[in-house]
């Protein structure tokens, strides 16, 4: 995983924003003063994890600028800290969404503390701790295997070789989505699917059914049991991780 790092968004350097930006980079962490400007925040977003938005001396950012900042953090599943007056953290949060932001400082800011609480969203997403967490169920271990190394790196991934297995391994784990094979032996991914659906703590996770079968009827054969939807075993990497990103875009529009 590449190296995660901050940028600071603010009007301008000031003495303030200096300072807070070494405490920061004296405890490992790449980060960087960037202005609150569309093509200079583009140019600086690669590998950025957490944005802390900056305001000095009453200064809030233009609307365009915050509506940019919040579509683009919205996006990418990042997070923001605020840094401001009082009342500037109390208008933002009108217009910023509470789950984009991780934590707010208000004036004067105990530079340590932030310095602190930035380490520890970086240990956090580096450790996958605010990833979407994915259970793949499948008697194959080579395709367990290769479901693994395909997600590793976007999600965090928990692997089941059989249908009890999972049942037993989601009594006392959560997670986010369910790929399922549909033709196991012994348990089938549709009985499964039924015992998933009988229980209150099981029934509302998104499970999506992996199959081998592209003919029509086994198709619908799948789609008859209502899955949030299902891939073919052929699917390539770039296509299944850019479906599962849509998926959960999807979801989360749904929520708001």
């Amino acid at each position: 995983m590449e190296k995660q790092q901050v940028i600071m968004v603010g009007k301008k350097q000031s003495f303030l924003a200096r300072v807070m930006i070494k405490k920061i980079q004296d405890q490992d962490i790449a980060c960087e003063f960037v202005p609150w400007n569309v093509d200079a925040i583009n140019a600086h977003w690669e590998h950025t994890a957490l944005v802390i938005l900056f305001m000095d001396e009453r200064e809030r950012p233009p609307e365009d600028i915050l509506r940019f900042l919040v579509d683009k953090v919205d996006d990418t599943g990042n997070m923001m800290i605020l840094v401001g007056e009082k009342q500037d953290l109390a208008l933002l949060s009108e217009q910023i969404p509470k789950e984009l932001v991780y934590q707010s400082f208000s004036r004067p800011v105990n530079n340590d503390q932030l310095a602190n609480t930035v380490s520890d969203f970086i240990r956090k997403v580096e450790s996958g701790e605010f990833r979407k967490s994915i259970l793949v169920v499948d008697d194959d271990p080579g395709f367990l295997g290769l479901a693994r190394e395909w997600l590793k790196d976007t999600y965090k991934v928990a692997m089941a070789s059989s249908g009890l297995q999972a049942i037993k391994w989601l009594g006392k784990n959560k997670v986010d989505l369910i790929l399922l094979d549909h033709e196991m032996p012994v348990t089938s991914g549709p009985q499964v699917l039924e015992m998933l659906r009988s229980e209150n703590d099981t029934k509302s996770i998104p499970v999506m059914f992996l199959t081998g079968k592209s003919d029509k009827e086994s198709v619908m054969a799948v789609m008859d049991l209502k899955p949030e939807g299902y891939f073919l075993k052929t699917i390539q990497r770039e296509e299944l991780l850019r479906n599962l990103a849509r998926f959960f875009a999807q979801k989360k529009e749904k929520k708001s």
